[in-house]
């Protein structure tokens, strides 16, 4: 099985790297100055799970090499047109798209623009991140990746020998029987977390010293789950107590990677996480009086990001 990944940064280099060392034909596709850097000094991964450094197969078209039997996509979704550009020639008539991106718009893209049979459903749970020099940092003790056929079928067989892949490369998850839940749960939580966290410029211990802090964040859960429940996935109490759980943590430094990209002055995805949740919903017929509040606070933020420094 050919599998081609889509960059080699924090996500993409990590899963693709650990595959790759156990055995995986694996072929990253990347930009010239990161190729450079590869053939110069190997993939490097520094992680509690052990380093390597490792020569791997890098390409700057899709059409190298190509078709590939999987293709995982793990862009921003800011950059979600640029890398469907890319990976255009790489997909063949049998090739299974996997995206690892949060929430669902990117789902309407990819399946629009390569017919919904090619693209299934997944989501990366990794706390990864990348040094200046290229190292991919792995700095939690989880790793995992999940995907699945978005209706339930039986998984075709090229998501079964990536099944077999993960697990051979010691990476967590793997093939999840209904993935879409799980986009919606990681959704619910994610959404939640990054449009407090970057309202109120803290993290989720931060948020909860202030007087309304925890009832706010009660209340931007409960928009995003009946947000869920109209579009059929509610995660039920069972779910929603994990979810709660991990945004209550009292003296947490839990804190999204939105509020990190704009503390720096870089792009966020507020459009495909927050604005999106927020379309849903109106289509829905649901309030959301904090995500509103809070995505409006993103967007004046982009306005500024051009004028800024």
């Amino acid at each position: 099985m050919k599998i081609l990944i889509l960059g080699a940064g924090a996500i993409g280099g990590y899963v693709g790297g650990r595959l790759h060392q156990s055995g995986a034909d694996v072929t990253f596709l990347v930009r010239p100055p990161r190729q450079k850097a590869i053939e110069r000094d190997g993939l490097v991964i520094k992680s509690p799970k052990g380093d390597i450094t490792q020569k791997v197969k890098t390409v700057l078209t899709g059409s190298a090499g190509g078709p590939y039997d999987i293709v995982l996509l793990t862009p921003k979704a800011y950059d979600l047109d640029s890398a469907i550009e890319a990976i255009a020639p790489a997909v063949g008539p049998t090739t299974t798209i996997v995206p690892l991106l949060n929430g669902m718009r990117h789902l309407d893209v990819l399946d629009a623009k390569f017919g919904k049979d090619r693209v299934v459903g997944g989501l990366a749970r990794v706390g990864v991140a990348m040094s200046p020099e290229g190292t991919i940092l792995h700095t939690s003790p989880f790793a995992a990746i999940s995907f699945g056929e978005r209706d339930g079928r039986e998984p075709r067989a090229s998501l079964k020998e990536l099944d077999a892949a993960i697990r051979k490369s010691g990476i967590d998850g793997g093939l999840h029987p209904n993935i879409v839940q799980d986009l919606w749960d990681k959704w619910i939580m994610l959404c939640s977390l990054a449009s407090t966290n970057c309202l109120m410029r803290g993290s989720s211990g931060d948020i909860l010293e202030a007087d309304e802090g925890r009832a706010i964040v009660m209340e931007t859960v409960d928009e995003c789950r009946r947000t869920a429940a109209a579009a059929g996935c509610d995660p039920g109490d069972k779910g929603m107590q994990t979810i709660r759980g991990f945004l209550t943590v009292k003296g947490s430094r839990f804190t999204a990677s939105m509020l990190h990209d704009l503390e720096k002055g870089a792009m966020v995805e507020a459009d495909h996480i927050v604005g999106d949740m927020i379309a849903r919903a109106k289509k829905a017929g649901i309030s959301t009086p904090n995500l509103r509040m809070a995505y409006a606070h993103l967007q004046v933020y982009l306005a500024r990001r051009p004028r800024a420094g």
